[in-house]
């Protein structure tokens, strides 16, 4: 029986997600063709590390997927996250819309 931390307890929504990204980079290794353990001694940690990786487990920390990322060398892809904003920008645009004209120059 495993722990219930504060790790684990996510919503059902962020749980999928985490899984498609273990999932993506479990294709990434395959694509490569290179084993758990090959992956695991580039990111400098274990093979059952890397198997929860691919899993998706939430107890997983950023920084040892920023690893295994650095050892697919798909790192840079860390940069994609939250880089299209949608809802700030929209946001932004509400408050843009609401502005005073500037006063008339004599």
């Amino acid at each position: 029986m495993s722990k219930n931390t504060m790790g684990t307890r996510l919503p059902n929504k962020l749980k999928e997600k985490l899984q498609i990204v273990g999932e993506q980079i479990k294709l990434a290794r395959l694509r490569r063709n290179l084993s758990m353990s090959q992956i695991a001694e580039r990111a400098t940690c274990s093979e059952i590390t890397i198997s929860r990786v691919e899993k998706g487990t939430p107890t997983v920390s950023i920084g040892i997927y920023l690893r295994v990322l650095y050892a697919l060398q798909l790192d840079d892809d860390i940069l994609l996250i939250a880089q299209e904003d949608r809802l700030g920008k929209a946001l932004q645009d509400l408050q843009l819309k609401n502005r005073e004209r500037a006063s008339k120059k004599i």
